[in-house]
């Protein structure tokens, strides 16, 4: 999954803002607060997180594409400074609470400001410092893995490309493994200690533990939150179950009985992706004679219309031009809807290729540097399918921070961070067959005719139901390590139970109980909270109904396009533009109609493939 980098956001993570003369400014508050010490206190913060947010994103830009032990210590300091500033605001924030009388914005302010840090330090002298070391380590860490092929390094970016492609068990195996080795294995010391740190300064805040002040963002009591996840996965996991049956039938159908059993858990491996949380890369496999053959491939397409991808030591005039390109493929469907077009500076500043002479850390993520109008996305963008549904994602990320940049600071951010991960999966959605022909990219002669449809909502789940329940995994793994049920000995066996419970996957090899197979998934070094990924998926398929809805749609809503309606850009941007000044409920009726989050609309959409899934299955053993 892809990553933003909103610089509000960056202010309450491992990046904060705060300086140790603010802190000490903080514990000079008289012991009787009033009302307007709160109001004074709230504007305070804003202008100052505002200020270093910009100086801080600008570190973090560099630190993320260039990456050297000089740029990695600069990142450290300003984590730092930012994680104990952060850690003094909240904790200032915390004596407003009880006050009667506070203003709605005044009060839900204190209430970002109390909760929004990812890692909170304790106040103990060098716990900021120590866990800014430890995080940017960790993140540093992920950026410089290798793995291996046939022996011979592999980096990151190639080693993903190759996981999707490669057919052969053994070489996936190998893949696999020393990747997990190689870059979760040394991670586990580093990351027990950080989250003894964090822990104790979630302790500090109230909370009974960091899990438990992730859960609280998001405007409902944290158990709450908790039950509104098991509650969304309940109604969508039938539909994973059959998908998850019928691709280990196929699987077997090519591998055999002594690479993939007929029945039980799926080889994580042979997924076509490091971390089987997408299977979409193994369509080829798993696509039925006929059905299954949805007459194109969007990174064929592309070729063919002459984007060629960039070769690294390629340093002609050209270089990054067919990259750059497909970038400007996903900014003309926002155009589209009536979104004003990206600024100058973002095809100056972004990073579109992997540069040829340094180390950069290729994961894709949303920048908006300076809190207005400074836009950029960094990819190392390949000239294939799973890349150009990938800028539509990230775009939405830019969209959504411009739509919502004339809020104050601590509403810079979406209404909770699933809407965030939606919005461009949502456009996504719509890069329909209709679409491509619209755009130039695909033969009006060679549109799938409505015999296609399971190919093509196959091609889709592979990829959006496949992922469900490793977007929920993560987190819960995460809630057990901060709250102590997954003890540091069992890091490892936690993760792996987790992934067979929820995902029906198993490694390739056994894996001893030292390994850190957590730390080989970038989000758990970044830090990042994953819940949101699975909220999106579930938050996309009801802003694309309600997109579809709005355009007058009238046919099966898989094949729904609104690229081109301005009626929905309008009612988009007034959701857009609220930013997080609201409950999320506020938000989702805005532009749905309704205040629930539902998996509903994802059902809606594949309920065809759910019918033909079933077929399929009848008389196989379900589950694992």
């Amino acid at each position: 999954m892809k990553n933003l980098v909103s610089i509000a956001a960056l202010a309450f993570a491992t990046l904060s803002v705060p300086s140790i003369a603010m802190a000490q400014d903080a514990l000079t508050t008289a012991s009787t607060p009033t009302v307007s010490d709160a109001d004074a206190f709230v504007a305070r913060a804003e202008k100052d997180l505002f200020d270093f947010s910009i100086e801080a994103g600008r570190v973090a830009w560099i630190n993320s594409t260039y990456l050297t032990d000089d740029t990695d210590a600069v990142a450290a300091r300003y984590g730092e400074i930012g994680t104990e500033k952060a850690v003094a605001y909240a904790l200032e924030a915390a004596k407003y609470q009880a006050l009667s009388g506070l203003s709605y914005d005044t009060k839900r302010k204190l209430d970002i400001l109390r909760g929004g840090i990812v890692l909170p330090a304790p106040t103990t002298p060098g716990a900021a410092a120590e866990l800014a070391t430890i995080s940017t380590k960790l993140q540093s860490a992920y950026g410089k893995g290798r793995g291996t092929l046939r022996g011979k390094e592999i980096n990151g970016s190639d080693i993903e490309a190759e996981m999707g492609s490669n057919r052969n068990p053994e070489e996936l195996k190998e893949m696999w493994v020393s990747w997990h080795d190689n870059v979760g294995a040394p991670m586990g010391p580093d990351y027990t200690r950080m989250v003894d740190i964090a822990n104790k300064g979630a302790a500090e805040l109230g909370y009974a533990d960091v899990g438990a002040m992730w859960r609280s963002g998001y405007d409902m009591p944290a158990d709450d939150f908790a039950k509104l996840t098991d509650k969304l996965w309940l109604e969508v996991k039938p539909l994973y179950d059959e998908l998850h049956t019928y691709v280990r039938t196929q699987l077997n159908k090519k591998y055999g009985d002594t690479v993939q059993s007929k029945t039980g858990p799926i080889r994580a491996d042979l997924l076509g992706n490091m971390w089987a949380q997408e299977w979409g890369n193994i369509y080829d496999i798993v696509a039925p004679a006929g059905a299954g053959d949805i007459g194109y491939d969007i990174g064929e397409l592309l070729v063919t219309k002459g984007y060629k991808q960039t070769d690294l030591v390629d340093f002609s005039a050209n270089r990054g031009k067919a990259e750059k390109d497909m970038v400007k493929i996903g900014e003309g469907f926002f155009s589209s809807l009536g979104f004003a077009p990206l600024p100058k500076s973002f095809w100056d500043r972004a990073q579109f290729i992997k540069p040829a002479d340094r180390e950069v850390v290729c994961h894709a993520s949303a920048w908006n540097v300076d809190n207005v109008d400074d836009l950029r996305i960094k990819m190392c963008i390949k000239v294939n399918s799973t890349d150009f549904v990938t800028i539509h994602h990230e775009l939405g990320h830019n969209y959504y921070q411009r739509a919502y940049n004339k809020q104050p600071y601590l509403y810079l951010n979406g209404a909770n961070d699933g809407f965030h991960e939606a919005i461009g999966d949502a456009i996504a959605l719509s890069i329909t067959p209709n679409y491509l022909v619209q755009i130039g990219l695909l033969d009006p002669a060679k549109v799938p005719g409505a015999d296609k449809d399971n190919g093509l909502l196959l091609r889709q789940a592979m990829d959006k139901v496949a992922f469900l329940p490793f977007g929920l995994l993560i987190d819960k793994w995460r809630w057990g390590v901060f709250n102590g049920t997954i003890t540091p000995t069992n890091y490892n066996k936690g993760w792996t139970d987790l992934r067979l419970q929820y995902q029906g996957i198993i490694p390739p090899v056994e894996r001893p109980a030292d390994r850190f197979d957590a730390g080989a998934k970038y989000h758990i070094p970044g830090n990042t909270p994953y819940t949101r990924y699975f909220l999106a998926r579930i938050l996309q398929f009801q802003f694309y109904k309600a997109a579809c809805d709005i355009s007058g749609w009238k046919g099966p809503l898989h094949r729904c396009s609104f690229y081109g309606n301005k009626d929905v850009g309008t009612r988009l941007n007034a959701m857009l533009e609220m930013g997080a000044s609201k409950p999320w409920p506020d938000a989702l009726q805005a532009f749905t109609g309704t205040r629930e989050m539902s998996g509903k609309p994802m059902l809606e959409y594949f309920a065809p493939l759910m019918k033909w899934l079933k077929v399929q299955n009848k008389g196989v053993e379900k589950g694992w």
